[in-house]
């Protein structure tokens, strides 16, 4: 059935070069501009619906998993992390890239959680896929929930990650995201996101 706006497309059925889009660009050249650990940087010649032609830069990246893990006292497991990009410690959820031979999100995101906080989930659930700045990333980030989660592992962290574990109320969590004093995008929008599904559930 059309909806309200008529025959167009809803905009998770617009492909990414649907080129009979009248919003679409079209992608004249496109090359790998600068490569470096954890994302590369694209440079694409582009011409604009009016006609007129430009480039644009965008950020390609591994798509992530995103674990909001609760214990079976019902806090939730997070992490502070040194960001250099923001230049302070940043309070999150346990998050991480997929590697190139990840086919099973649950594994990557049962991997990422014991790797970045030593726990060990009894339980997960995937909640939702999301694109968390596509207007710069291709990256999609794919939320799971966690339950019955133990320190029962052993945490490994990369090099380049300087990370704290701690253990917070849920409600804490949710008033601060309410707030905007949980900085850290895709922790809000993990939290936000049960709060709502939770009420949703309540009702």
């Amino acid at each position: 059935m059309p909806d309200d706006e008529g025959d167009e497309p809803s905009d998770d059925t617009v492909g990414h070069d649907d080129t009979r889009d009248p919003l679409a660009w079209e992608t004249l050249d496109s090359r790998l501009d600068y490569r470096c650990p954890g994302f590369d940087v694209r440079r694409d010649a582009v011409r604009f619906p009016n006609g007129t032609e430009g480039e644009y830069h965008s950020v390609e990246e591994p798509d992530a998993v995103v674990v909001l893990p609760f214990t079976p006292e019902g806090d939730v497991v997070v992490i502070e992390e040194w960001r250099q990009a923001v230049g302070r410690r940043n309070l999150g959820l346990p998050a991480g890239g997929l590697e190139p031979d990840d086919d099973d999100l649950v594994a990557a995101a049962r991997r990422e959680l014991v790797e970045e906080t030593g726990y060990e989930a009894a339980e997960l659930k995937l909640v939702g896929s999301f694109e968390p700045a596509n207007g710069l990333l291709d990256a999609t980030h794919h939320h799971f929930v966690a339950h019955g989660c133990e320190p029962t592992g052993e945490q490994r962290l990369d090099d380049d990650e300087s990370i704290r574990v701690d253990r917070r109320p849920f409600a804490q969590l949710r008033d601060r995201a309410l707030a905007g004093d949980l900085r850290d995008g895709r922790s809000a929008l993990a939290v936000l996101r049960h709060a709502v599904a939770e009420g949703e559930n309540d009702r």
